[in-house]
């Protein structure tokens, strides 16, 4: 599902320079097809409502960082602290989070209602910031008859504000995802990987599927090869017990999805050699919902001490 990703409108002239230091406005009320160099048009009428004085935007997942001076009925007026190119229809977040965007748009709901009539598996819920709001979606699934588990796509900083936040969350989805674009983002980059570690742990501790994505071989969208970085990066989420890891543009838009799908899969055989850190011991003394659980475990116990 798209969810409330809020977006600017679009230029006349498809794209614009920014430098540091300029003056750049958002407005709710200037046409959605005639952004210049000075303005854009937005089409989220909160964002004024949900930003004040002194708050940073991040358009371009954080390639463009602008800071609000003053802020009017209709608009806010900003400095540009990082500057760079600007198109049409780019993303832009709050730093820290606090947009009060619905999680379930009317498109959304429509599209729930759609993936019933095609008996899909899975549901991917985008940026939901409690449980409530994955309560709702499955509210609508049933109500539309639809049979698709709920994933958790966390990428909002209410989503991973305190524990109690994050284990209701889990606990209401069937599985849940790391979406490390917009969530690095809203916390910043040096609280990203920390932030993947416990909702990996989490998960695991609340018995529900975890997958992470976003960037993982973003090189190979232009490149035949992994960089260094990028195997790490992989391996250790393997490594950290992730039930899944995702290529997003690597395989939608790149130039080499083929080599990209075949190097994470060579990546992920080569951390499952070695035995994990960490054991699952702790579900030894749980007692199991269903049969499949004690199976899983006893598998997983087995593979790990076969000679």
């Amino acid at each position: 599902l798209q969810g409330p990703k809020i977006r600017i409108a679009k230029f006349a002239n498809k794209r614009i320079e920014l430098k540091v230091g300029d003056r750049f406005t958002f407005s709710t009320a200037h046409p959605l097809t005639e952004g210049n160099q000075d303005i854009v048009g937005i089409d989220y009428p909160d964002l004024v409502k949900d930003c004040g004085v002194g708050d940073e935007l991040l358009l371009d997942d954080g390639r463009v960082v602008m800071r609000v001076e003053t802020a009017t009925e209709d608009a806010l007026h900003c400095s540009v602290l990082i500057g760079g190119p600007l198109s049409d229809h780019k993303g832009i977040n709050r730093r820290g989070g606090g947009l009060t965007a619905p999680a379930l748009t009317e498109k959304d709901k429509a599209d729930i209602k759609l993936a019933a009539e095609m008996d899909l598996d899975y549901l991917a819920v985008s940026f939901p910031r409690d449980a409530s709001d994955m309560q709702y979606a499955r509210r609508l699934r049933d109500e539309a008859g639809g049979k698709a588990w709920l994933v958790a796509k966390i990428e909002r900083a209410e989503a991973v504000a305190d524990d109690e936040t994050l284990d209701g969350l889990i606990a209401a989805s069937d599985a849940v995802m790391v979406a490390r674009g917009d969530l690095g983002v809203e916390i910043g980059d040096a609280e990203l990987i920390a932030i993947q570690k416990k909702i990996i742990q989490h998960a695991r501790r609340n018995n529900k599927a975890v997958i992470v994505a976003t960037q993982m071989m973003e090189s190979m969208i232009q490149n035949p090869m992994p960089t260094r970085a990028e195997v790490s990066d992989v391996a250790n989420a393997v490594l950290d017990n992730t039930d899944a890891v995702m290529l997003s543009a690597e395989s939608a838009a790149g130039a080499y999805p083929v080599e990209a799908v075949q190097a994470m899969a060579r990546i992920c055989l080569g951390a499952e050699k070695h035995p994990t850190s960490q054991k699952s011991s702790h579900r030894l003394h749980t007692r199991f919902e269903r049969c499949d659980e004690s199976i899983a475990l006893a598998a997983m116990y087995t593979a790990n001490h076969f000679p």
